[in-house]
């Protein structure tokens, strides 16, 4: 919905997290700094293309922040700004709906079980 130059909040906040792993990955990053390979491993099934990817995307949006360390070999950590942190927080009551609600929502085929 949108009011002349005004875009409603909820386009907004889709806009960052929409799609199929930028909630699950805000999830994992919510631990703390994590290397792209340990979030590979908690995400299965996810192919390194999307995951370079939704970060890349995330972190164009400042949720996410990556940081390069000048090691050889490089290391890399990515990790949630305060934006991101604020933004995990706000999805917190999401979660809890689909905890809520989970045997009734599972119980249709187009719903993806975590």
């Amino acid at each position: 919905m949108s009011d002349g130059d005004q875009t409603c909040g909820m386009s907004i906040a889709i806009d960052v997290v929409g799609g199929k792993w930028k909630m699950h990955l805000m999830w994992v990053l919510a631990e703390g700094p994590v290397r792209f390979g340990q979030i590979r491993r908690k995400l299965d099934g996810v192919s390194e293309k999307v995951l370079a990817e939704n970060l890349r995307q995330l972190e164009a949006s400042g949720v996410v922040h990556r940081e390069l360390y000048a090691e050889v070999p490089p290391r890399v950590e990515y990790s949630l700004t305060p934006l991101g942190e604020s933004l995990n927080r706000a999805l917190a009551p999401l979660e809890a709906w689909g905890d809520e609600h989970r045997d009734q929502l599972e119980a249709r085929p187009q719903v993806a079980a975590c």
